[in-house]
């Protein structure tokens, strides 16, 4: 029996995805748990594993489709199966035969099967390959899979006279998505580079371009949005429509958590954990959570829903958007457990690994904008839950410090943290009480390392 391929929900929000690039077609085999596909939706961008071991039977979605949730995308026979639909489906078992039909036949066969893979041109391997088994054993199946990618990529480069084999990909074996040979697009060519360096500044954090690039007599350049950056502003709108948000301020001492940092940052890399200060705000929350819970609560029309897990939502800047994976039972974790789980968060976060439990379940969340340079700004709430943590840049600099022995001015390292909330039902009172326990706990300094 065929097994469903079904759209995964990736969000308590979300009710629908958008297949952004199918990795197999229709006669390919996949393993369970290989990468099938890929989808968009507001809150991210996945690679989509196969449930089930067998051959591609159909595909029910094409690229760029926007489908609901738990509506089947395609179908996946198994093994017995495939073989023996096989024969009725096509004559592709019998590839000695010659094909007259083909729409793109090549006048010099011979000749080609004679050349060396290495002087084709990947276009021509590709049309060849169904027709040569003995080519498509000898390139690599990386090759095959970064050379093969999506039909609009294919067009872009075509278009554009772009050799995709070139390009170093970011999808699964170094296939190349159309984010980037967009991006390989934007970049200025080498004499333009010369005549104009300064013409297209990068960001440093994202290497993503502030803006596009105007060929010469172009005024005004019209892109499409994407699906995932469309889904953000629709979330973001309807977040503002639905929550009252007030945002309040606090200056947190970080010096004793940047000393307990320092002290413990090279005994973590030698574990392959990176340590930062998101660890330790993340612990501060969890300790304020308990004493504040109706921070950890959600909302509907007529209900408050109380959560007992302390599900962390850790916001990460991508190069084509944001997206938030969520900590589970933070609250179980000491700050290596923390660290650990938040690096591994971030970087398949990048790699567009993430599954739809990654991304599901958050009570509360954290935005660190700090990271950048920022010294703090004012988050909006991730609905439905009721508070977001923005995080500024921690910065030393001269504050006066109170003491029995009386006042002096010392180099302390500041931070700004901004929790916006949703007055409906938080008052500002119990906000404020609930950043002063954050501040309390972080100056202090003590952490369960």
């Amino acid at each position: 029996m065929a097994t469903d391929v079904v759209m995964p929900q990736m969000g308590e929000s979300i009710a629908e995805g958008t297949v952004s690039r199918w990795l197999k077609k229709v006669g390919d085999k996949v393993e369970r748990d290989e990468p099938l596909l890929e989808i968009s939706t507001d809150k991210v961008d996945a690679e989509i594993p196969s449930p089930a071991a067998g051959t591609v039977t159909e595909i029910l979605a094409k690229e760029g489709d926007t489908v609901p949730v738990n509506a089947v995308v395609a179908r996946i026979a198994a093994e017995g199966e495939a073989a023996a639909a096989a024969p009725a489906a096509a004559p592709a078992p019998a590839p000695t035969k010659p094909e007259p039909a083909k729409p793109e036949p090549e006048p010099a066969k011979p000749a080609a099967q004679e050349k060396p893979a290495a002087q084709e041109k990947p276009a021509a391997e590709a049309a060849a390959a169904p027709q040569e088994p003995a080519e498509a054993e000898v390139t690599s199946l990386d090759e095959r899979r970064r050379t093969k990618s999506s039909p609009l990529v294919r067009k872009i480069a075509k278009e554009n006279n772009v050799d995709i084999s070139q390009l170093q990909g970011t999808g699964v074996s170094g296939r190349v998505t159309k984010t980037d040979i967009l991006e390989f697009l934007q970049q200025p060519k080498p004499a333009a580079a010369a005549a104009a360096p300064a013409a297209q500044p990068r960001d440093r954090a994202t290497a993503q371009p502030r803006g596009p690039q105007f060929a010469a007599g172009e005024n005004v350049r019209i892109e499409p949005l994407s699906v995932m950056r469309k889904r953000i502003a629709q979330h973001m709108i309807e977040s503002k429509h639905t929550s009252a948000h007030v945002t309040t301020v606090f200056e947190v001492d970080f010096t004793n958590v940047d000393k307990l940092r320092r002290r413990h940052k090279d005994d973590y890399a030698q574990r392959g954990v990176k340590l930062t200060y998101l660890p330790f705000i993340v612990q501060a929350v969890i300790t304020g959570l308990r004493e504040f819970p109706v921070l950890n609560a959600s909302m509907d029309e007529n209900s408050i829903v109380y959560h007992r897990e302390m599900n962390i939502g850790i916001a990460v800047a991508l190069d084509w958007g944001l997206i938030v994976p969520v900590l589970k039972q933070a609250d179980e974790l000491n700050i290596l457990g923390i660290a650990r789980a938040v690096n591994d968060l971030g970087d398949r976060a990048r790699a567009k690994k993430l599954t739809p439990d990654d991304v599901q379940g958050g009570t509360f969340t954290i935005t660190n904008p700090g990271i950048f340079g920022s010294l703090f700004g004012t988050p909006i709430i991730n609905q439905p839950q009721v508070a977001i943590l923005g995080v500024g840049g921690v910065k030393k600099r001269p504050v006066v410090v109170e003491t029995d022995e009386g006042d002096f001015i010392a180099i302390r390292s500041m931070c700004y943290l901004a929790l916006t909330f949703d007055h409906r039902l938080v008052d500002g009172a119990v906000a404020d009480q609930f950043m002063a326990r954050l501040k309390e706990t972080i100056e202090d300094g003590q952490f369960t390392m």
